[in-house]
């Protein structure tokens, strides 16, 4: 039994609630693999309303819909384009070349975001020697940049340039519903701004596993082929997508309380000293904070949380991330900030 009580470590180590179990539980399945499970139908019928695309097909995680995505989108030798920071370069396991033989070009910008002369600067000329420029790949809200918003008007241009070069727009919607809410903007207008795009359901939305990914009827046909290379149907999952379900009518507007317990956080660690971290920064739910001045290390830190209760991640020796999350209220954010507080002073 874990003995952390305050769990900041990341937005995926959200339980199910009650009132979401009792969905699973009483949940009408059938097999998948036939179309015959209503709850897993429901749930793809209502995302793919939800982004304005024609059709879904419901996943066991997020990465598995970038992998597929990549798939369909590309031939081995074709090339992505895609930040930096993105999490298909840093965080699936060199899939982009194992599974689907494509390259990444990788582009800079502030917070993960790049406008569309960067897109359009990395974008391959026809000619024999290079591979073949394909998809452009944006995430929303950007991870590894800090939980930042994709503004509305920059997707619009990058993806005016893609189509304009006969490329595809694929969107990482890991925190889609995130930035949705953050921005006043709906998750359809933002996923129109792509071919191609999936929500994580595992994240603020607070279930225990899933992803939907969305596009045209033709993409995910071929999407449903992938799924099966990669692994096949999950038969009755309608005991799973019955919280995703749930989540959509229940989770997605109260995703304004994390982001304001993310901003809060960082109001309260600002003045710790050797603490580096700016409130005006945080977006959404994400809090980066660099301890380098503290005169301990990330991972002396982490260490010392966890004796007290207390879980946040490293992202490298200087730099540690907090997720707020529909498990961890106000006065769980203020607890937690005052064991960082206290772990630092002590040295």
């Amino acid at each position: 039994m874990s003995d952390i009580r305050i769990e900041l470590y990341s937005d995926t180590k959200t339980k199910p609630s009650a009132g979401m179990r009792e969905a699973m539980v009483s949940a009408e399945v059938g097999d998948e693999q036939t179309g015959d499970d209503p709850t897993t139908n429901a749930l793809c019928d209502r995302t793919a309303e939800l982004l304005g695309k024609e059709a879904a097909v419901f996943l066991p995680s997020g990465t598995m819909g970038n992998q597929i995505a990549l798939a369909v989108h590309c031939r081995p030798g074709d090339e992505v384009i895609a930040h930096q920071l993105s999490h298909i370069i840093g965080f699936e396991s060199g899939g982009p070349g194992a599974i689907s033989g494509v390259m990444i070009r990788s582009v800079e910008g502030k917070g993960g975001i790049f406008d569309a002369a960067s897109a359009e600067a990395a974008i391959r000329p026809q000619r024999r020697h290079a591979p073949v420029t394909k998809l452009i790949a944006v995430e929303q809200t950007h991870n590894g940049g800090g939980g930042t918003v994709w503004p509305l008007a920059t997707l619009q241009q990058v993806a005016q340039v893609a189509w304009a070069h006969g490329l595809a727009v694929h969107m990482d919607g890991a925190r889609l519903f995130n930035a949705a809410v953050a921005a006043g903007v709906s998750a359809r207008e933002f996923a129109a701004t792509c071919d191609t795009v999936w929500i994580d359901l595992s994240k603020g939305l607070g279930c225990p596993v899933g992803a939907v990914l969305a596009g045209s009827s033709d993409f995910i046909h071929e999407a449903w082929r992938w799924k099966q290379r990669l692994g096949g149907a999950m038969r009755q999952s309608g005991v799973i997508a019955a919280a995703g379900l749930y989540a959509l009518d229940n989770n997605v507007e109260r995703l304004a309380e994390d982001h304001r317990n993310a901003r809060l956080f960082a109001d309260l660690i600002a003045d710790i000293p050797g603490v580096a971290v700016d409130p005006d920064g945080v977006e959404t739910n994400i809090i980066f904070f660099d301890v380098a001045g503290t005169g301990l290390t990330a991972t002396e830190i982490s260490k010392r949380l966890e004796a007290q209760g207390v879980r946040i991640s490293l992202y490298d020796d200087r730099l540690m991330r907090a997720l707020t999350h529909l498990d961890v209220d106000e006065a769980g954010v203020r607890e937690g900030a005052e064991v960082l507080r206290s772990v630092i002073l002590a040295g």
